[in-house]
């Protein structure tokens, strides 16, 4: 059943996923690819065009078949200036316009963009890689997130502070920030693009956008689509770039916050360079940070282990671990080690592979730099344990960034397989002598994103709640798949700023505030 937040000011559910079982809805699917290829290879222009013979050329291709050109777009760090100018310029009239108009504009992109759930899910296949089901999941959780902020919005608008002081009468305002930066991650290009950039201008502050130069065709597309729904221009500013263009992002003077999703390295350099303030910066500018994470699921040895083997398989190959809650990390109770290990070879094998238009299980990753340095983890693989899957190329990089699924037993809770976050197909799988045991190997890496533990065990349970130090805990169902409103996402340690994405805090990330007390006389 959806979730369902009950207010006397709106009432949220998730939105369903869509049933490609059904006849209809995969003959819609599959129309919508047909459509959508129609119109790919387009030039997009820059809105802060400082012409395209002076602009990075930035082309994105299907990761499927790299010859696929699906949008090429243009960005310089030369245009950073006049998009936070003008980002600055229409926050003051922005900052003006009321909350229920502000989350009016919301709810009804909310609408558009579930009329056009096939479409959106189409470019996701064919730039992002995703199959059917991921896309669905991608394009429902950016509709959620609109519908959740518009509602938390609304709830923001009539907060007030806990206690009355005699004699006074006391209020609690929440302001806004002002023009602030969006950098999201190309792993979901739509749903966590959408979240973060609606979270900070329903709040009433005005972004510069900057999509993954990964995915950018489909940044374009949600920007396009709010401007439709009459989100005034200057409100949300994209700008087209890669690194040196979010360099510029984030030093800028005038961004009162940044809000980025992507790599642990990445993200602390924002956050070490956004504690650099310039004489013309009279604030500290906020960073609101998700990052990696080096997630685990615990198996123990009273477990329902064909319910375990089956989140395994699905938190460790769904999207073929390029989601920063995947599960790279196996801790098995030695009991029960080799019977967990089989059931997820044995499921793993039956996963098919192949090109997301035609929604197959194993999807390809992102581009060639992704694909060359997942085979270098599994290159390596033989030194640091026992591979007893995968750990070869499905494809050359030509015909399709294709990786086989990668189990690797036996391998020590320190080596590199068990600590760095490997973001793709490749699970390492280690032996526990106890619950305790697994507990700790689990908190042993920097990150602290999501977790999973599958036991009978309701004092275990009840010690993973205490004890396993993640964001995110999942107990007897898989790590990946949090819902908005239900699952407020976001991790402990080197994993991020505990941003809690979907929850009812996070638009407090993107507004400051302030206590009013007046005296009764």
């Amino acid at each position: 059943m959806p979730t369902q937040i009950h207010s006397r000011l709106s009432i949220f559910a998730n939105e369903p996923f869509t049933d490609f079982a059904q006849p209809r809805e995969e003959q819609a699917m599959r129309a919508a690819i047909a459509n959508t290829r129609a119109g790919l290879g387009r030039s997009y222009a820059s809105s802060f065009s400082t012409g395209e013979g002076a602009a990075e050329r930035i082309v994105s291709v299907n990761p499927a078949g790299p010859d696929e050109v699906i949008g090429v777009h243009y960005g310089s760090p030369a245009e950073v200036d006049e998009a936070m100018r003008r980002a600055e310029d229409v926050f003051a009239e922005w900052s003006r316009t009321d909350t229920a108009t502000r989350t009016g504009l919301l709810r009804r992109a909310a609408a558009k963009l579930r009329e056009a759930k096939h479409t959106f899910s189409a470019w996701l296949v064919l730039e992002a890689g995703k199959n059917w089901v991921e896309a669905d999941a991608d394009t429902a959780e950016a509709i959620d997130f609109l519908e959740f902020y518009a509602l938390q919005a609304e709830r923001l608008a009539e907060s007030a502070p806990a206690i009355q002081y005699p004699g006074e009468v006391d209020k609690l305002r929440h302001l806004l920030l002002g023009p602030g930066v969006v950098l999201p991650p190309w792993n979901f290009p739509l749903a966590i693009l959408a979240g973060m950039t609606c979270a900070a201008i329903v709040a009433g502050n005005t972004v510069v956008l900057k999509p993954s130069p990964l995915a950018p065709t489909i940044g374009r597309l949600f920007v396009d689509l709010l401007r439709e729904c009459g989100i005034p221009e200057g409100v949300v500013n994209l700008l087209q770039g890669g690194a040196s263009v979010g360099a510029e992002l984030v030093a800028h003077p005038r961004a009162r916050f940044i809000a980025f999703t992507g790599s642990k390295r990445a993200g602390l350099e924002i956050h070490a360079r956004a504690a650099h303030s310039l004489p013309q910066q009279h604030w500290i500018k906020r960073t609101i940070l998700e990052l990696g994470g080096k997630d685990a699921i615990v198996v123990d040895r009273d477990a329902d282990l064909d319910l375990a083997a089956q989140g395994i398989v699905a938190s460790a190959f769904g999207f073929s671990g390029q989601k920063c809650s995947a599960c790279s990390r196996l801790i098995v109770h030695e009991d029960v080690y080799e019977h967990v290990l089989q059931a997820v070879v044995e499921k793993t094998a039956t996963l098919a592979w192949g090109d997301p238009a035609e929604n197959h299980a194993v999807t390809p990753v992102i581009d060639e730099t992704a694909y060359r340095r997942i085979l270098g983890y599994a290159a390596d693989a033989p030194r640091q344990g026992r591979v007893i899957a995968g750990g070869n190329a499905l494809t050359p990089p030509e015909q399709g960034y294709y990786v086989a699924p990668t189990i690797v037993a036996d391998v020590d809770s320190a080596s590199p397989l068990a600590q760095e976050e490997i973001f793709g197909p490749v699970l390492a799988a280690i032996k526990a002598t106890s619950f305790g045991d697994a507990l700790r190997i689990a908190n042993g890496t920097p990150y602290g994103l999501t977790g999973a533990v599958y036991s009978s065990s309701e004092e275990h349970l009840e010690r993973a709640a205490e004890e396993f130090h993640v964001g995110n805990l999942y107990l007897n169902r898989k790590c990946t798949g949090a819902m908005v409103g239900a699952h407020p996402f976001g991790g402990f340690n080197l994993s991020g700023t505990d941003s809690k994405a979907g929850g009812e805090d996070y638009l407090l990330h993107f507004t400051q505030a302030k206590s009013i007390a007046r005296r009764l006389l």
